[in-house]
């Protein structure tokens, strides 16, 4: 008697169908997709400005500050990077930033859709950047929005000699220090200040900041 039980257990347990495996996750979020698609660009982009500059790789880390190694990964579409490297890339060629990202002129009335340029984030990911200004927009003023996370803090090196910020708190608190002096910003206020020093952005709430950043590029 006991053996038949037995056997019959196991027929049940074979016959039992197993269950449903959970779903795979899909291979790419469309964040990590548009991220793509935007180092590409910068690649593209780096590529033919440092050609057009007869700069080797070497020339262009030492103007830049930023090691061979990371420009060829750069150039080679085999990293993202970073929102702070591009800064250090577009001083050492000594262009716009908007430029490294690809953007075209264009006589035609340009639009930019919401979620056409994909964010850009600093190396720990609590600021995060999009390019408000479509393309064939003026060459020498980029517009970006600015959302830093609670706490966020983003320490930015000096930009390109003669370049300028006007900065608009929308929602939020930002702490903007220029050189050694600090300023707080509340909703609404506004600031403007030389970028070409370092300066420092600080989200000193508990909550996201938003900010539109216009920054301004001599040209010579």
């Amino acid at each position: 008697m006991s053996a038949r039980r037995s056997a019959k257990s196991r027929a049940v347990s074979r016959a039992s169908p197993s269950p449903p495996s959970s779903p795979r996750p899909l291979a790419s979020t469309g964040d990590e997709i548009g991220a793509a698609a935007l180092g590409r660009r910068v690649a593209d982009s780096l590529r033919v400005l440092r050609r057009d500059r007869h700069l080797s790789l070497d020339q262009l880390a030492a103007a830049s500050g930023v090691s061979r190694a990371a420009l060829s990964q750069i150039e080679g579409s085999r990293t993202n990077p970073t929102l702070s490297l591009l800064w250090k890339i577009a001083v050492g060629l000594g262009v716009p930033f908007h430029t490294l990202l690809g953007t075209e002129m264009s006589s035609k009335p340009q639009v930019l859709r919401a979620g056409d340029a994909p964010p850009m984030r600093n190396k720990d990911g609590r600021l995060e950047s999009s390019l408000l200004s479509p393309a064939g927009a003026n060459q020498s003023v980029d517009v970006y929005q600015l959302k830093f996370l609670p706490k966020g803090v983003h320490r930015s090196e000096p930009h390109g000699k003669g370049t300028t910020e006007t900065l608009i708190v929308l929602t939020g608190a930002l702490r903007i220090v220029v050189g050694n002096e600090a300023n707080d910003l509340a909703p609404g206020d506004s600031i403007f200040f030389h970028a070409d020093v370092p300066h420092v952005y600080e989200n000193r709430s508990s909550h996201e900041t938003r900010c539109i950043d216009i920054i301004s590029y001599h040209r010579g």
